[in-house]
């Protein structure tokens, strides 16, 4: 079960002016479950994403991008689930095309005002048809409040469904940010690796909102990784609706852009961390701070060596505390002028290593109570300058295995 989430209550997600959501039932890859949301923005909205990096990525982030770059405005996202139409070559990409024009049809809007994403069995070809019956349904069923039905029409190995609302005053002026996010499994930084979208009644201008989005993926899903695999699908997308009274945030050095700033990266926060939460057969949630580094790529450097070892990951499960691998992973991130006299390792509040060995103060029994929590802190102080990182990570059990040995079945 997922580590200390809860599943998002319906009532706490709140409606964000401009934004209407339809779910339906596809059968995409099973009956009886949601797998098919569109989102419908207001004339005027905004939209600004970050995509994967992986050159293989999937037909629809290739659309997607080609449409946020068009003139015209974005007025409708659409995502499925149970197929990502990925390594699915030209036929891929004109499925991805054919389905943004099926929306477009019944939102009497351009294909190119569309934003397609898919998810689920790399592949495989995408059912378009089953999609383009869908949409019907899911136009029909547009509403404001339907931020609950889409958190789980966006699901695919999750078991909990990610959601987060939360207001900011600004100005006098209160405004709303609400998100959803799918992820579980091939989870690993390099954008974000995984589904996510956030929308805000604020108005902001596009190249701000770029920035913004930027910053937030920044400080939260490139934060994470459950398994090291990068997914050749993962987009979040930051929607301004300009609904709200406030005026535009034009000035990227003033509060309201700040204001704004801060809140959207907490959503992002939040949702990143319930994905690894929730990171497949997960039972611990891992907090790996690295500080006293010279630059913060060294930090993250270094975080991310412990975060992804199988061997650190194995031993957080069986609570078993086999300290020296995270020592081992520190040696072997490439930091080639590390002192490894002056690092102190620490687990939660027990010093585990300094001087290049063992701390005298180190008891196994310390250890051990740490490593039987739920929630844990790896702190490393490297000795060496001022800069720090912080990232999250899971542990590796049983479930894990099974649960990507069967994923296709």
């Amino acid at each position: 079960m997922p580590v200390n989430l809860t599943p998002p209550a319906k009532a706490q997600l709140l409606p964000v002016a401009g934004v209407f959501l339809g779910v339906t039932e596809a059968n995409i890859k099973r009956e009886n479950r949601k797998d098919l949301l569109v989102m419908q923005l207001s004339e005027g909205a905004r939209v600004a994403g970050v995509f994967t990096q992986n050159r293989f990525c999937a037909a629809p982030v290739i659309v997607a991008r080609e449409h946020l770059a068009q003139p015209d405005g974005i007025r409708a996202l659409v995502v499925n689930t149970g197929n990502a139409n990925a390594g699915t070559g030209e036929q891929g990409m004109q499925d991805a095309r054919t389905t943004c024009a099926a929306l477009a049809g019944l939102l009497d809007c351009k294909a190119s005002q569309i934003l397609p994403f898919s998810t689920g069995v790399i592949m495989e070809p995408l059912p378009v048809g089953k999609i383009a019956a869908g949409l019907t349904g899911c136009v029909a069923n547009m509403r404001t409040d339907n931020w609950h039905d889409a958190a789980h029409a966006i699901m695919t190995t999750d078991i909990v469904a990610k959601a987060i609302s939360k207001q900011v005053t600004i100005n006098g002026v209160t405004l709303t940010i609400t998100g959803i996010a799918k992820g579980s499994g091939m989870i690993h930084p390099n954008m974000a690796t995984m589904l996510g979208y956030i929308a805000t009644d604020a108005a902001v201008a596009q190249p701000l909102l770029q920035r913004m989005v930027t910053e937030a993926a920044n400080r939260s899903f490139n934060c994470i990784t459950v398994d090291g695999d990068t997914s050749t699908n993962d987009a979040l997308m930051l929607i301004a609706t300009g609904q709200a009274a406030l005026p535009e945030i034009r000035d990227e050095g003033s509060a309201e852009f700040a204001a704004l700033q801060a809140a959207v990266s907490e959503a992002a926060i939040y949702l990143a961390q319930a994905i690894v939460r929730d990171g497949e057969g997960a039972t611990k949630f891992i907090t790996v701070q690295v500080e006293g580094g010279k630059n913060e790529a060294e930090c993250k450097q270094i975080g991310y060596a412990i975060a992804r070892s199988p061997l650190v990951k194995t031993a957080f499960f069986a609570s078993d505390p086999n300290l020296g691998r995270i020592l081992a992973a520190i040696g072997y991130a490439g930091v080639a002028d590390l002192d490894v006299d002056v690092l102190k390792l620490y687990l939660d509040d027990v010093l585990v290593a300094e001087n290049g060995g063992r701390a005298a103060s180190y008891r196994e029994e310390d250890g051990q109570r740490v490593m039987q929590q739920s929630d844990i802190t790896i702190r490393v102080v490297l000795g060496r300058g001022a800069a720090k990182a912080t990232l999250w990570t899971c542990d590796f059990s049983y479930d894990y295995v099974k649960i990507n040995a069967s994923y296709r079945s």
